[in-house]
């Protein structure tokens, strides 16, 4: 199990773009399970939308990428303070079925489907109260902070 501190010193973002609360278990290379818990108390609801709350699909997809990049910092015994990032490469099969509103856990899965070279694809699921609210096939970049610059 990581709680927040650990995670935080893995992925390269903070509040308010830290998608993942916790990881409730990791299997190295292969999957990994975690959730985002949504608040009402979330800066995004004071525009979506302000009658009616609702987590924006974009940032289920963000919540989807950070747990899989947790997976594959977890899986290469890396992490962005080593200067690596996992960066959005491509996104396929992209489903949204739920409505995640305030009060949701958004339960975060994740299942290494490939690897080659530095290009990770990962397949994910997004849950609330064990219905799918999500899924999508991610394409990751592993790459050196250094080569963006």
């Amino acid at each position: 199990m990581m709680k927040v501190n650990e995670i935080m010193r893995l992925l390269p973002h903070d509040y308010p773009m830290l998608m993942v609360d916790r990881v409730i278990e990791v299997d190295p290379g292969k999957s990994i399970l975690g959730y985002k818990n949504i608040s009402i108390n979330e800066q995004l609801f004071v525009g979506h939308f302000p009658e009616t709350p609702i987590f924006p699909g974009v940032l289920i997809i963000e919540a989807m990428a950070q747990i899989s990049g947790i997976l594959g910092f977890v899986t290469a015994q890396e992490s962005s303070d080593n200067g690596m990032l996992y960066l959005f490469a491509g996104i396929d099969k992209v489903r949204f079925k739920l409505p995640v509103v305030p009060g949701d856990r958004l339960m975060l899965t994740s299942e290494v489907v490939s690897v080659k070279r530095n290009i990770w694809r990962f397949r994910t699921e997004a849950k609330v109260d064990n219905e799918l609210a999500s899924t999508a096939i991610l394409m990751c970049a592993y790459q050196d902070k250094e080569s963006l610059e």
